[in-house]
């Protein structure tokens, strides 16, 4: 033992000192930044199928962290496990204990709205939450910054669902649920993704949180009154259940098609293999389930999960599933991301809140309530994170979702499931693993697959994915008319229904690849025709299931109800008196327009006048004093019209140009006696109003037909006063109040579709329709929105017209009486001709006279040059004198007489002789 040393004693007190004040300054900072231990809580329902699971893998990864000493550097984990039994009010409680053990981080909770509430809890005290098993999409960092997911987003899955609908071609989508946040939110997310597929859900089936078997009952047997079989089952609790009630149904029968997410599948890899009640009520059923690659890690772990089990199981069976995977990889993201707090200076600290005080008297002790004073730090390196884990790549993008969310499509049949293909975020869905897909380029493309799936029933085509609401059987609404019965006729006695609309409804539905039961029901009081919109509506309404008719296509009956493609066009016309239109002195004017006869006259002086030019040097008929010269152009080219003309043409040229503009006279005389013929000999018909624009402009009453789309149009598009219509229930009325006009008391005009209008004038001669139709619309089947048959028997439709049933239908019902005709009633202005109908011939004249003249001042030039001598050099340089001698040189060169060759000349010569032998002959 040393003696007492005064020295000595000074000397240890001085290396103390100093170890101590480099420890303050931070020179051991990583060495006394790393605790020995670190509190980590872990909050699930220890009794669930993914609580007992989480449960084995997060006490696995604790003991396997603590075990290597490449991370943490001899920091251990401790874990804390909470059972928050799926209660919030538990999961809040069993939260705040855990705070009060200076816990730096929470894994968890599985229930999403659980998360809901912790994450209120972990934002005030700046705890990061690390949810395996919280799915909610609307858990948003926005909303609650402590929150990271490592599992997937429901949103992705909801993506999944939707394609799945998509691929196969099924537009209506019913939901069943659990009516809390996990089902809620979720089924949101799976309207919003099927919308962007133009698919929607049709209804929703809500569950409560704990649905018992009254519940299901309950739910399930009004589904099976809606049209839609396609059904998602979202749910969190007793969710086989749902299937065992539907097979008591006879739901998972043949045309059912059910989706599960992936709260089936889970319960399925956890108990397998299940027994056979059980596997008979899922057979067909197509399930989603996390899809994590089966690397050499995770092998590793599912085959000694039966020895952990055992030890962290509490001696209950239960295999693995995704969810333990993902609990797993959560407890290596807190593991690596502390490994990095503190490698970058980071310490466990707590402070007190100020604003965490109880009441005087109070017993909650919230003061214990302490603040992580760098979870803000340990947050941000838990959020950059980046490893391969169980569950494949950690890393967050920056809505904090795992950037390769994939899942497996899986057909359950038999005792077991297959694969039937996987569905990723960047690829669809594929039968290719999604990790060999990864590597691939953004702008890759793959056809969007799926092996062949077993439908429930065992069928293995498509179902169609609907039925008929009320039992299957269509309660189709048809109008009650009282006139124009060709189209829709109700007879009250055998309570039948017949017509041209009736027949074309027959004819479609027998094309129909499946049977249609239906029953018609007549709409209306059978004592005036019944308004179309309120049909309509009815349909609209659920009131009755389709509607048969002549119901036209209107924009505002498109927002209550889905058309067929159109069997008939039918636009709005008017129909007016006519009267006899009296020949007159000016009648034969009426074949061209003003504008015609224009272009005709230019041009046959514009003809007239080349070919005198080209005609004049060599032509002595084309000669003369000037007045015989001017008076010789318009004679010649008049008398074209006749091919009267006297004068020769002895040039190539003239004649070039003759012969071509002979053949547009041609042309043009004989369109004139063709329009003029039809003119006079058709009986032209005229009336006052000329169209539905001098109908507006007149104060005139105007007729339409009682349940008519008419009314309204001519009200609210046509702004016409409501009191200056009248209404007429039947072509009787339509009659008398043309024939006593607006005077007395009946009407200038009728407004109606051209369909009826038509029929209308078949028998009645002194009417017409005037101007053109101001509609266009046609007739189609109503149904309600977002119908399949709608799109059924458009198809139908179309082979009608196509194989030509559609005319025949139209011909037996409305084949039009020969006896008169409206088509006869022939306009003036149809018969008239237009300068655009020969703009092709007078570009073709055009252009030869404008060649022919070209080509002649070529020659003309030529010859001008080659025997006209140049003027001796003005020694005073005047340009410009010379050059106006020169062009008159020119003209007056251009009006000699061409010299005669010597074969022109014998030519002539042989003409004269034999035309005097002929004389004295």
């Amino acid at each position: 033992m040393l003696p007492n040393c005064p020295k000595m004693n000074l000397a240890v007190s001085s290396v103390l000192l100093l170890i101590f004040c480099l420890f303050q300054n931070g020179s051991f900072q990583n060495i006394t930044s790393r605790p020995s231990t670190v509190n980590i809580g872990a909050i699930f329902a220890f009794n669930s199928t993914i609580g007992k699971a989480a449960n084995v893998a997060i006490s696995a990864a604790v003991e396997d962290v603590n075990s290597d000493p490449n991370i943490l550097n001899g920091t251990k984990l401790v874990i804390t496990p909470r059972n928050s039994n799926c209660s919030g009010f538990l999961g809040i409680i069993e939260a705040l204990k855990m705070m009060e053990a200076e816990t730096v981080a929470i894994v968890g909770p599985q229930c999403s709205s659980i998360a809901h509430i912790i994450s209120y809890v972990a934002d005030e005290l700046k705890v990061p939450l690390v949810s395996f098993g919280a799915t909610d999409p609307t858990l948003s960092p926005i909303q609650f910054p402590y929150f990271v997911r490592t599992t997937q987003s429901d949103l992705y899955q909801m993506a999944a669902v939707a394609a799945i609908v998509d691929l196969y071609q099924w537009k209506l989508v019913t939901a069943v649920y659990t009516d809390d946040e996990y089902g809620r939110n979720g089924i949101a997310a799976l309207d919003d993704k099927l919308a962007e597929r133009r698919c929607k859900i049709s209804y929703q089936a809500r569950l409560p949180p704990v649905p018992g078997q009254e519940d299901i009952l309950d739910v399930l047997a009004k589904v099976t009154m809606k049209e839609s079989r396609i059904i998602v089952v979202h749910v969190s609790s007793n969710g086989l259940a749902v299937f065992s009630v539907a097979q008591r149904l006879q739901m998972m029968s043949d045309g059912y098609v059910w989706i599960a997410t992936d709260w089936l599948m889970s319960m399925l890899d956890s108990r397998a293999p299940l027994g056979n009640d059980i596997m008979d009520s899922l057979q067909g059923v197509i399930a989603l389930r996390q899809h994590t690659p089966n690397s050499s890690s995770k092998r590793g772990l599912v085959s000694k999960w039966g020895a952990l089990n055992k030890k962290y199981g509490n001696g209950v069976a239960l295999n693995a599933n995704t969810y333990g995977f993902y609990a797993y990889d959560s407890i290596w993201t807190v593991a690596r991301a502390l490994d990095r707090f503190f490698k970058i200076g980071g310490k466990i600290a707590f402070s007190n809140d100020s604003t965490l005080k109880d009441e005087v008297g109070g017993n909650l002790h919230v003061e214990a309530m302490r603040v992580f004073d760098q979870g803000k730090l340990l947050l941000d390196e838990i959020i950059k994170i980046n490893f391969t884990g169980i569950t494949g790549q950690v890393l967050f993008n920056p809505d904090r979702d795992l950037v390769n969310s994939s899942y497996d499509v899986l057909n359950i049949v038999g005792m077991g499931w297959r694969t039937i293909g996987f569905w990723s975020n960047s690829y669809g869905l594929s039968v290719v693993e999604p990790e060999k897909l990864y590597d691939k380029p953004k702008n890759f493309s793959l056809e969007q697959k799926l092996y062949p799936v077993i439908w429930p029933g065992g069928r293995v085509e498509r179902p169609r994915g609907w039925v008929f609401p009320n039992n299957g059987e269509l309660r189709v609404g048809v109008p009650d008319r009282v006139s124009f019965q060709q189209f829709v006729s109700y007879d009250e006695d055998t309570n039948t229904f017949k017509g041209f609309c009736v027949d074309v409804f027959l004819k479609a539905v027998e094309l129909l690849p499946y049977p249609v039961p239906y029953r018609f029901v007549p709409f209306g009081d059978h004592k005036k025709n019944p308004n179309y919109t309120d049909l309509c509506n009815k349909v609209g309404t659920s009131f009755f299931d389709a509607a048969v008719g002549d119901i036209v296509i209107t924009m505002n009956r498109t927002k209550v109800v889905d058309f067929t493609q159109p069997y008939i066009d039918s636009g709005l016309v008017v129909v007016a008196p006519v009267k006899r239109q009296k020949s007159n002195a000016w009648a034969f004017l009426q074949p061209f327009t003003l504008e015609m006869w224009c272009v005709i006259g230019g041009f046959f002086v514009v003809v007239g006048i080349v070919v005198w030019i080209l005609e004049h040097r060599f032509n002595e008929d084309f000669r003369g004093p000037p007045k015989k010269q001017v008076a010789t152009i318009f004679w010649f080219s008049l008398s074209t019209l006749f091919f009267a003309h006297r004068e020769n043409t002895v040039s190539t040229l003239g004649r070039g140009v003759l012969i071509i503009w002979l053949f547009v006279v041609l042309i043009i005389q004989s369109s004139y006696t063709a329009s003029l013929t039809s003119i006079l000999t058709v009986q032209q018909l005229t009336s006052p109003i000329q169209g539905i624009e001098s109908l507006m402009a007149s104060n005139d009453p105007i007729g339409y037909q009682t349940g008519s789309f008419a009314e309204n149009y001519m009200v609210e598009e046509l702004h016409i006063p409501r009191d200056r219509l009248k209404e007429l229930t039947s072509p009787e009325l339509y009659l008398q109040a043309l024939e006593q006009g607006p005077g007395n008391g009946g009407v200038a005009a009728v407004v109606d579709e051209m369909s009826y209008v038509e029929l209308f004038l078949a028998t009645q001669c002194r009417f017409q329709v005037v101007g053109s139709e101001f509609t266009r619309s046609g007739w189609g089947f109503a149904f309600p929105k977002e119908s399949s048959l709608a799109v059924d028997m458009s198809t139908a439709i179309l082979s009608l017209a196509e194989n030509g049933e559609l005319q025949k239908i139209h011909d037996k019902w409305l084949k039009r009486s020969a006896a008169c005709s409206s088509e006869a009633n022939t306009d003036i202005e149809a018969n008239r001709l237009h300068f655009d109908s020969f703009k092709g011939l007078f570009l073709i004249c055009g252009v030869a006279c404008i060649i022919a003249l070209v080509v002649y001042l070529f020659i003309m030039l030529r010859q001008f040059i080659r025997h006209v001598p140049p003027d001796d050099q003005d020694p005073s340089g005047q340009a410009s004198a010379r050059s106006g001698r020169s062009f008159k040189s020119f003209l007056s060169f251009a009006d000699e007489r061409a010299p005669k060759s010597k074969s022109r000349s014998i030519k002539e010569k042989k003409e004269l002789t034999n035309g005097i032998v002929g004389v004295e002959s």
